[in-house]
């Protein structure tokens, strides 16, 4: 974890530096990236909420969407984050909504995609998705891989605006 944390305090300062805020929406990261986030101590100066959204349940719960929002996309998609970054950022008025999915292992998805699969997304001022395959099935250090390379697709974005 350390070197997660290491990679968010970066994140953190560049944050704070432009005034802007972050809401996370994930999945198989089970809540690391809110974590790293929220290691960094001010964190409320830049951190605005997330959620852990690992199923149809709390997808509707936690971000109001509802069946007819995701009618057509598989879950561990790339369409997927980017609806779910894009309502994570709205429903808490970020400047950043970030968001993960996949599947984290030992084993593959009901979808299909194997272990170490994860799409990333991010909105806002710059938007920007991407998949991500591990060809691993430990699920812990897929997990850990998957929330760094979803803070460094963030960095990437607001450092490019």
């Amino acid at each position: 974890m350390e070197p997660l944390f290491a990679q968010a305090q970066a994140l953190a300062a560049l944050l704070v530096a432009r005034c802007q805020t972050v809401a996370v929406a994930e999945s198989s990261t089970g809540g690391l990236i809110s974590a790293a986030l929220l290691s960094v101590p001010g964190a409320s100066a830049y951190y605005l909420g997330g959620a852990v959204v690992y199923t149809a349940r709390a997808r509707h719960r936690l971000l109001d969407l509802k069946r007819e929002h995701v009618r057509g996309l598989k879950s561990a998609s790339e369409p997927y984050a980017a609806l779910l970054a894009e309502t994570v950022r709205h429903r808490f008025s970020a400047t950043w909504g970030i968001a993960e999915t996949g599947a984290s292992g030992p084993t593959g998805n009901p979808y299909g995609d194997a272990a170490g699969h994860s799409c990333l997304a991010v909105a806002g001022p710059a938007a920007r998705v991407c998949t991500l395959e591990t060809g691993r099935s430990d699920r812990s250090r897929n997990m850990l891989t998957f929330a760094a390379a979803a803070l460094t697709l963030l960095q990437e974005q607001i450092e490019a605006g």
